[in-house]
Order: structure tokens, then sequence, then C-alpha cells
């Protein structure tokens, strides 16, 4: 062990005064909080019951801590006696001095909370997050179109390259995995359509099933539940971490628009991306339903559309496509929304995005169903 390393190792010497007069306690090296169980553990040996003209000898301490400091002296009150300082020492002496005689303890909440309470404390707290988080979405979408600032000046917010740009990130680089999905959908609801209608000798009745099935309803949920998956939670990451690092208030010090310049162009986008990705998804589809059906039920790709011709219409291609630019504005806004409200933990942001995802896939869903119930009650 060096020199350095010996000045630096807490003791204490228990010294016996001449004709049981008293005690000194001598103590050395470095107090903290490295060694405050070690010694704390010796001064525990050491308590001996207190004399008169016990001293406590700090001149030989080179450091000390508050946790030091409150091992000496919760010492000290376990003596029992008057204990006085000498020796040296008296910044670590004040130190000492100003910790507590007892650390006090925690105040227990002995409160009852009423049934009442809590039960209905988180319906409200919902209710207030509901309310909060649709205010948010209307003042989202409010300035994202207010605040667009759609100048092709030099000072511009929002330029077309910007929407073109998200376009391309959001759905041309979406398609192989929209392609993919579908393809296997529409070949799983003509594989399970298929094996269910041949009891009967209907199996023909398979085209209509998948293709009513995807063009009305799944072509567009499907394709928006991976779209706020994939497309939600990069906005929603995007912004969070811009907001993070004080990008989103340094545009607000150049006199720009935050919603208008990272809201507006990500909303313009997924309303343009959404709908035509729908349509690449239905074909897709349609293609998987057609191999599969000429695989399992030897029917031929003419006569499977033949038979799409007659089984839908225009509405049937309408009823799926109107509630795409819908789903695609609440999965921007949704998106923005938890995005500003990312605080500045990396905790934070991961919260938002997975309450982005979330939220998204629910409200698509629920507004799906909005859909459905509206289309069957003007008989669409």
């Amino acid at each position: 062990m060096t020199r350095a390393q010996t000045q630096t190792v807490a003791d204490v010497v228990l010294e016996e005064g001449e004709g049981g007069a008293g005690r000194r306690y001598v103590f050395s090296g470095d107090w903290r909080h490295q060694t405050a169980v070690a010694m704390a553990a010796k001064l525990n040996r050491l308590a001996k019951p207190a004399r008169d003209h016990d001293e406590f000898d700090l001149s030989a301490v080179t450091a000390m801590d508050t946790a030091g400091a409150w091992i000496i002296r919760r010492f000290m009150n376990g003596s029992g006696g008057e204990v006085r300082f000498a020796g040296g020492g008296e910044r670590y002496v004040e130190l000492v001095q100003a910790m507590p005689a007892e650390l006090p303890l925690p105040e227990r909440d002995t409160r009852r909370v009423p049934l009442f309470q809590k039960l209905f404390a988180p319906i409200g707290e919902l209710t207030v997050s509901i309310w909060t988080d649709t205010f948010a979405a209307m003042f989202i979408l409010g300035s994202a179109v207010r605040g667009a600032q759609m100048k092709l000046g030099r000072h511009a917010g929002v330029s077309p390259a910007a929407i073109v740009h998200q376009i391309d990130r959001m759905g041309v680089m979406a398609v192989p995995i929209i392609v993919l999905m579908s393809f296997l959908i529409g070949a799983i609801i003509a594989q399970q359509g298929a094996f269910q209608l041949r009891a009967f000798g209907a199996e023909i009745f398979v085209v209509d099933l998948v293709s009513i099935l995807q063009l009305r309803e799944i072509g567009v949920l499907l394709t928006a539940i991976m779209i706020a998956g994939r497309s939600g939670s990069a906005i929603t990451a995007e912004i969070g971490s811009m907001k993070m690092r004080e990008e989103v208030d340094a545009l607000k010090v150049m006199g720009l628009s935050p919603v208008g310049v990272l809201v507006f162009p990500r909303l313009v986008a997924l309303t343009i991306v959404l709908p035509l990705l729908t349509i690449v998804a239905n074909f897709a589809a349609l293609a998987g339903a057609a191999l599969v059906a000429w695989t399992y039920s030897d029917i031929t790709f003419a006569t499977f559309l033949s038979r799409l011709q007659e089984s839908i219409d225009f509405s049937t291609i309408a009823a799926g496509m109107i509630k795409a630019p819908f789903m695609a504005l609440i999965i921007g806004v949704v998106a923005a929304v938890e995005g500003l409200k990312v605080g500045g933990s990396a905790e934070s942001l991961g919260r938002h995005v997975t309450s982005s995802v979330v939220k998204s896939i629910f409200v698509v869903i629920l507004i799906d169903g909005l859909f459905a119930m509206f289309y069957a009650a003007i008989d669409f």
C-alpha cells in the first residue's frame, strides 16, 4: 500500500486517559461514504459508557462528507455523555455539529381514500385526458392549415420539396411491406373461405368474399394500421427528438410556426399516400386470392376476373377509399400531438411513441366501425 493510500484510509483510535479521567478518540483518514459501513461497525465496537471529558480529535482527518459526519454524530449521541472536540480540524467539527441529533422518520399517510374516489378518480382522469388530447388534436389540425405558410419565397415555412420527401419516405418506401402483407392476407382469406364454402359446393363465391371484404374493410384498415405503426411512430419520434433538443423552440425564435413546418408536410403526405397505398394493397390482396383460388379450387384467372366484375360495383370501391383520407389525418394528428408532448428524457420519448401507435390504431379501428354503421344506415 502506498503512502497516499495509507493517508486516505479512515480509522479511529481510542486512547484511554490516565486515572480513568476520560477517553480520547483520534479520527484519521478519509471519512466519506466509501468507508461509511466499515467505520460504523468499528465505532460500534469501540462504544463504551461515557466518562467526563471525553474528547474527539479530528485533526488527522483528510476528507469528510455528510455520510462520515453523520456516523461520528451518531456515535456521539450514543455515548450518552458530554463530548468536546480538541486537537483541530475545525471545518470538520462544524460539519459534524451541523448534523441533526436524530434523523426524522418519514410521516405515514394515514388518510383513507374514500371508496367513491377510488372508483371514479380513474374515470375522471381518463375523461380529462381524452378532452385534453381532443383539444390538442384540434389545435394541431387548425394550426397546420393556418400556419402552413405556403409561400415559395426564400422565407417559406413549408416547401413542396418537404412534402415530396415525406411522400417518398411514408409512401414509396412502404410499398414492399404493404404488398407483402396484403398479398398474404388475401391468400389466407381465400384459402379459409374456399375450405368452408366447399362443403356447400359454392367455392366460386370465395371471389365475392375476398373482393367485398378487402375493398370495403380489410384493405384500408390494415394499411392504416401498418402506416400507424410505421410512419406514425416515426413522426412522433422525429418531432419528440426535435423538442428534446429544443429545435422546436428555435423555430419559434426564427418566427416560423413549428406546426406548419413540422406537421403540415407530414399530414399532406399521409393524406396522399394512404389512399394510394390502399389501392396497391387491394391489388396485392386480389392477386393473392386469385392465386390461392386457382391452386385450391381450380378457379382460373379469367373466371376470377369475370366473377369479380359481377360481385363488386363502384360503391364497393368507394366505401373503402372514402375512409383513407380520414384515417391518414387521424394518424398524423395523433402522432404530432404525442410528439409535442415529449419531455426532456429518453423515457418520455419511448412512452409517447408507444402511446402514439396505440392511440392511432385504436382511433382508426373506431372510425372504421363508425363508417360501417354509417354505410349500413344509408344503405351504401
